[in-house]
């Protein structure tokens, strides 16, 4: 039976709409990288977690937002989604131990009559409506799609410090988020990857493993994820660009 079969078709929308989407913000990293919550930290005029909202909350395929934040962040988050507006911030639940932990437990927290859901890297604070748009446009003809950039580095892959070889880039991409799934499929896949435990370190992988293909749109090099602190300065200079 192909994979495509085991999940009911998607409900009829009306002509001309855009597919509706939940979004999950994945905000439950340890922030052992960055020192601190990095999802915190003041980005031009508001915390680096709240341009993302800003942007799903204005979309108009958006019908809610759910956060996935540490425990002992949650009121913290609650209150930061409450003090700058963002409206379709429905819930804040608990993360797990793992991000599949993690986005599982957002996901099941969505509403079920959404038909897609879209999982986006809280510390990715300059993703587009485009963006958004083109991954979901994406999903609802394939089930699932995610924001991607052609690799522009030269990439090598080695042992024990030695160069075993390179690599052509021809055909290799860096994966963004969002990652846009049916609801049906992302909820499967994710329960399988934590139950068997596959170490997976986006939500693409957990639906690869159950053998579904996974169609690349267009994504941008200003969605960068903010993971050292490094990542600063450049996070500062394209929200300056953007004007805050």
């Amino acid at each position: 039976m192909r994979l495509g079969r085991l999940f009911a078709p998607s409900r009829p929308k009306p002509s001309g709409a855009p597919p509706k989407c939940a979004v999950v913000v994945a905000a439950a990293g340890s922030a052992t990288r960055m020192g601190r919550d990095k999802l915190l930290l003041p980005l031009g005029d508001a915390p680096v977690l709240i341009h993302s909202l800003r942007v799903f909350d204005r979309c108009e395929a958006v019908e809610e937002i759910i956060l996935a934040a540490r425990p002992e962040s949650l009121e913290e988050i609650a209150a930061l989604v409450r003090d700058y507006g963002i409206k379709k911030a429905a819930k804040v639940v608990a993360g797990g131990k793992t991000r599949p932990e993690s986005v599982h437990n957002g996901v099941l927290a969505a509403r079920e009559d959404i038909p897609y859901i879209a999982v986006h890297d809280g510390a990715r604070p300059f993703v587009t409506e485009k963006i958004l748009m083109d991954a979901l446009l994406a999903a609802e003809k394939c089930q699932a799609a995610a924001a991607a950039v052609p690799i522009v580095a030269t990439v090598k892959r080695a042992e024990g410090g030695l160069v075993r070889e390179t690599l052509r880039r021809d055909g290799l991409y860096e994966i963004q988020t969002p990652q846009v799934f049916r609801a049906e499929l992302l909820k499967a896949a994710l329960a399988r990857a934590i139950e068997q435990g596959l170490p997976i370190t986006d939500d693409c992988m957990a639906v690869e493993a159950l053998g579904c293909p996974v169609y690349l749109t267009e994504g941008s090099r200003e969605n960068i994820k903010l993971t050292t602190k490094a990542d600063l300065p450049l996070a500062e200079a394209i929200a300056a660009m953007r004007g805050g």
